[in-house]
């Protein structure tokens, strides 16, 4: 499998073992499918087929499983039973002995971590592929978790990153289907997030930044970071006992509230995504914690998106409009968002109106709308911006927790009651003094171009032999109009929000 395929000397070993775990799961049709293989693809896909890519892909380790990770969020290029596979990759790993970490935890912290800290326990709390995680307690009493990156792993999954680019920019040239799925840039944006996890000091800053933005919702918890003792290789973070929230009855008994856990984690990612910009990407029941007094915590901090005020805007309009049934508005969103461009209007508009049929009367949920959203855009030709798949992907997931412990909760009725804030976090933004000043210099600007601009066409107009006015003076008339007359509206009302800020 891959003879054909070149790649660097150093790459060999590791090409050999992909091609290896290929033959095992009996991968190789779909390889030929992807453009990689050489042979006859008889076109047949033996049902099993995502579930054993899904095996080899654990198989293959952390890398691999990074990427079925990543595909495991993208609806609008997969089936249905491809997702369901790829949702099921594991990252656990088996636990190593403390021994074989000790090297990599005394470079860290600069001594052993048995004088570092009051208490080290060697064996380990939980392992996944790039860390184990222990427990410890520092010299103030205060419980932590250690989490130590293992051996070695940059090297490898740098060598499989480099193996990876290599075979999606060969499926991308070789078929047309692979091509419309960008592995080239799935790839890319794989090595980000990697390289981001790989840091610790990435996470510990997204800790931070995180609890600094959901700091007005006290019922929130983001585990302290100790940078004494935090790296790129090693983390040490409070310790934070609590229940996962998976089942009603369990939370019940220990005195949680299931339905107040339900209306806070849904202002949670709320506030993230919407209002705060910077959101936890993967809020599975694994990286929450019900605590005591019905508050939350936030685990995992490796993985987190960055929504700009833009696409902010974008998502709240494309829900309302879904909501309010205004197909015009989805495919206004539809437009903007489709990376492969070349869609006709009316071929959005038709899309548009199928979802607003389905899903623009009564209640919105959440769940039952993105079923029909990804299969619909598979179904059209169009792919999604990685980032908003990463906010749908959020969304929903967290809108799954919430269900399954507070049955018919539905988030888009919190995003319904949070339309007030929503709209007024956005025009507090547009007000603040910064950009209020941006604003009003660059329309100084304009305005000051306007009448050079006016008395050019009003020259132009009464010329002994004036020609007939062409579209571009009668824009740039009414430009100009425009422009002067919206200047003064708009320094009078951005006075009116300064003196409010």
């Amino acid at each position: 499998m891959f003879k054909s395929i070149a790649v660097a000397a150093r790459d060999r070993a590791r090409m050999a073992e992909v091609s290896a775990v290929i033959v095992r799961f009996g991968l190789e049709a779909l390889a030929v499918r992807l453009g990689l293989g050489e042979g006859d693809d008889a076109g047949h896909e033996p049902r099993d087929l995502p579930t054993r890519t899904r095996r080899a892909l654990e198989a293959l380790g952390p890398t691999y499983v990074k990427l079925g990770q990543i595909l495991a969020t993208r609806r609008d290029l997969l089936p249905d039973a491809w997702i369901a596979a790829f949702e099921q990759l594991q990252s656990d790993a088996p636990r190593l002995p403390f021994e074989a970490l000790r090297g990599e935890v005394e470079a860290a912290l600069g001594e052993p971590p048995e004088t570092a800290f009051a208490r080290f326990d060697t064996e380990p709390l939980a392992a996944a592929s790039i860390a184990q995680v222990h427990r410890a307690v520092l010299k103030d009493g205060t419980e932590v978790v250690v989490k130590i990156r293992r051996p070695g792993i940059r090297a490898r999954m740098e060598a499989d990153l480099r193996l990876m680019r290599h075979l999606a920019a060969m499926a991308e040239a070789r078929s047309g289907q692979v091509r419309r799925m960008r592995p080239t840039a799935m790839i890319e944006q794989l090595g980000r997030e990697i390289l981001d996890e790989l840091d610790f000091t990435g996470e510990g800053r997204n800790a931070d930044l995180l609890r600094a933005d959901l700091a007005a919702l006290d019922r929130v918890e983001v585990p302290r970071i100790h940078w004494e003792w935090t790296g790129e290789q090693v983390l040490v973070m409070d310790y934070i006992a609590g229940i996962p929230p998976r089942d009603p009855e369990v939370l019940r008994a220990a005195g949680i509230d299931p339905s107040r856990i339900a209306a806070l984690g849904a202002e949670l990612v709320l506030e993230m995504v919407l209002i705060g910009g910077r959101f936890h990407a993967d809020p599975h029941p694994g990286n929450l914690l019900c605590l005591p007094g019905d508050r939350l915590a936030l685990l995992d901090l490796g993985s987190v998106g960055v929504v700009s005020p833009r696409r902010q805007h974008e998502f709240l309009t494309f829900i309302l409009a879904l909501r309010s049934g205004d197909p015009g508005g989805v495919a206004d969103m539809l437009a903007i968002w489709s990376e492969n461009g070349g869609i006709s209007r009316e071929k959005l508009l038709r899309a548009s109106e199928r979802l607003v049929a389905r899903h623009g009367s009564g209640a919105l949920v959440l769940n039952a709308m993105v079923a029909d959203f990804f299969p619909l855009l598979r179904q059209e030709g169009l792919v999604l911006p990685p980032d908003l798949v990463l906010i749908f992907k959020a969304m929903v997931t967290m809108d799954g927790v919430l269900a399954g412990i507070a049955p018919g909760f539905d988030l888009s009725e919190a995003l319904e009651g949070m339309r007030g804030r929503l709209v007024a976090s956005r025009i507090s933004g547009l007000a603040a003094p910064d950009k209020v000043e941006a604003a009003l210099l660059e329309l100084s600007r304009i305005a000051g171009e306007a009448p050079r601009f006016l008395r050019a066409a009003s020259a132009r107009m009464e010329a002994p032999s004036p020609p007939a006015p062409d579209n571009d003076t009668a824009r740039a008339v009414k430009l100009a109009g425009w422009l002067i007359g919206g200047a003064v509206v708009f320094h009078a009302l951005a006075e009116l929000l300064v003196h409010w800020t």
